[in-house]
């Protein structure tokens, strides 16, 4: 369903006072994935490939230290990635409550106006 003309203006303005507003929120949601988080999901992806191998590897001499060992590898690799994936990018967040009453704040105006 497309918009109207009134509505794209309305989107538009929007926009424009939130990057005036709050220029690290924009920047945080459209700047996709930092560099160090990529990275990070690199190190975690390539001990994850590293535990299986060793993993198996264990399987195949048939030692168990060597399976339990690649496991753990593969583990702390899985670990990483949700850690990174999860964490917010240092410097951007603010505390929720001063957000959202910000946020309440705002919508109380437009809605008086």
């Amino acid at each position: 369903m497309a918009l109207s003309d009134h509505e794209m203006r309305m989107l538009q303005e929007m926009e424009a006072a939130l990057m005036t507003e709050d220029p690290r929120l924009v920047s945080a949601f459209s700047g996709g994935i930092s560099q160090g988080k990529k990275s990070r999901i690199g190190i975690a992806f390539a001990l994850v490939v590293l535990g299986l191998a060793v993993l198996f590897g264990g399987l195949i001499v048939k030692t168990t230290p060597i399976g339990v060992l690649g496991f753990v590898i593969a583990l702390a690799g899985l670990i990483l990635a949700i850690s990174s994936i999860s964490k917010p990018a240092v410097g951007t967040s603010k505390p929720a409550r001063s957000l959202s009453a910000r946020l309440e704040k705002r919508w109380d105006e437009r809605n008086n106006q």
